[in-house]
């Protein structure tokens, strides 16, 4: 006798919560269609829900986002990097607190090389007498899991190992995998395993795609899509008979809750009420400008420089994305200027190679460069803002000082200036040290503070 096993899936919501009553609803009554029907079905988030550029996901530290999964009676779930490396130890440690799913991660440890209580990795589910096995991998971002407290494995190395012994266990092997598409080809071609969801680098398989035997789904970004793997199996010999990935946009085929327009804007005005925290006054409005000199982002670099103990700074500013009002000034308001999940961090060059970046953000063609991923949550890079850093036509003066080729530098900037998609200098640095779990926010509060 041959029964169907429906897998939901989604990845990298991100917090866009505003597409969220469509999945929840259209999740319902999919377990109730399949459910009358006798059929199985599983549901399983692949990392990234969590997004503290979202202010209710900010002022919950991703609480509210394990609600929504809670309630949506997810089964299980892997974490992506704004989960593992965006959160403080202590906040990735009580994040799933209240999950009622499972959390998986075989790649994740803490420092003494113990497994976290809150992480499996790896689970079983029954669908009938078939054994599904789940095991999961997150990116292994080494040098930001370290400066937080964890101990971060290879994740191609730790699903080898899990999947060849799972599949002595189970009838059927599922990854949740938060490492991008070119990986879960990898793992399609080096291991066993029945079916990969995807996620991590946005990547969408309308129909999914078949490697090695191995089939492999993905449903992009932001709630746009939800995915659905169907997956036939013979029950008498436990073995599959067919496998097909399908995706549902969600503007497109989802149905619109009758209270969805509500839903949306409590969302929002939870999150403005959980952040509603005064911080400081202010005598006058902090203005900001992405295009030519203003209060703000210069406020910030300064504060940069000091908080870091370095000898310079620079920072782009289209990363401030507003003004500060006059008056009361509260945690929501500095989140609405620096959403970004972005850190601090601090690199040392000599001087030749400081003068080699500083050459390069003098190029008039940044300012209206459109800036997507890296964790920056605005539009454009806008001009760049230094602090301690002068430019008399060549010639570059550090702190008033003539700049000294030989000399070493502590260079505080923006953490996504290191992954060498702009400044090649900067990502080829040794000696890099990144500040967390702080982000760029935390700084201007910070400095706010000491006015």
């Amino acid at each position: 006798m041959k029964k169907t096993i429906h897998i939901y899936h989604t990845n990298d919501l991100h917090s866009h919560f505003e597409n969220w009553p469509r999945i929840a609803l259209f999740l319902k009554e999919r377990r109730h269609i399949h459910e009358e029907a006798g059929e199985y079905i599983f549901t399983f988030d692949i990392g990234d829900h969590v997004d503290r550029a979202h202010p209710l996901t900010e002022g919950t530290l991703g609480s509210f986002n394990v609600e929504l999964l809670n309630k949506s009676r997810y089964d299980a779930v892997a974490i992506g990097n704004n989960e593992g490396i965006t959160l403080p130890k202590e906040g990735l440690n009580r994040l799933y607190k209240q999950a009622k799913f499972a959390v998986l991660c075989a790649n994740i440890f803490d420092q003494n090389g113990a497994r976290p209580e809150w992480v499996l990795p790896y689970t079983f589910f029954q669908a009938g007498d078939v054994t599904i096995a789940v095991t999961s991998a997150t990116a292994q971002y080494t040098a930001f899991y370290e400066e937080i407290g964890w101990e971060i494995k290879d994740p191609l190395d730790e699903l080898k190992k899990q999947i060849k012994a799972l599949k002595k266990r189970a009838d059927l092997v599922v990854v949740l995998s938060h490492l991008g598409m070119y990986d879960d080809e990898k793992i399609a071609q080096e291991t066993e395993a029945d079916v990969i969801l995807g996620g991590h680098t946005h990547h969408i398989f309308h129909e999914g795609k078949e490697v090695n035997g191995t089939l492999l789904a993905a449903a992009g970004k932001y709630g746009y899509f939800t995915g659905h793997v169907e997956i036939i199996i013979n029950e008498e010999t436990r073995t599959i008979c067919a496998k097909r990935a399908h995706v549902y946009e969600t503007n497109q085929s989802l149905k619109a809750p009758y209270d969805e327009k509500e839903q949306q804007e409590s969302f929002i005005k939870r999150g403005k009420k959980v952040l509603s925290i005064p911080v400081v006054h202010l005598e006058k409005t902090l203005t900001s400008d992405w295009f030519k000199p203003s209060v703000l982002p210069q406020m910030l670099t300064e504060a940069l420089t000091e908080w870091c103990s370095a000898d310079c700074s620079f920072l782009n500013a289209g990363v401030v994305l507003g003004n500060l009002s006059a008056g009361t000034v509260t945690k929501y308001d500095i989140h609405r200027l620096l959403p970004h999940p972005i850190n601090p961090c601090v690199i040392e060059l000599t001087g030749a190679e400081l003068s080699e970046v500083l050459r390069q953000t003098r190029d008039e063609n940044w300012a209206h460069m459109q800036i997507k991923g890296l964790g920056f949550r605005g539009k454009v890079m806008g001009r760049f803002v230094y602090d301690r850093i002068e430019m008399d036509g060549p010639a570059f003066f550090i702190d008033g000082n003539v700049l000294d080729l030989k000399k070493t530098y502590k260079l505080a900037t923006l953490d996504m200036f290191t992954y060498g998609h702009y400044f090649a200098g900067l990502h080829r640095a040794r000696m890099k040290t990144y500040f967390m779990p702080e982000f760029l926010r935390d700084v201007l509060e910070w400095k706010l503070l000491k006015l």
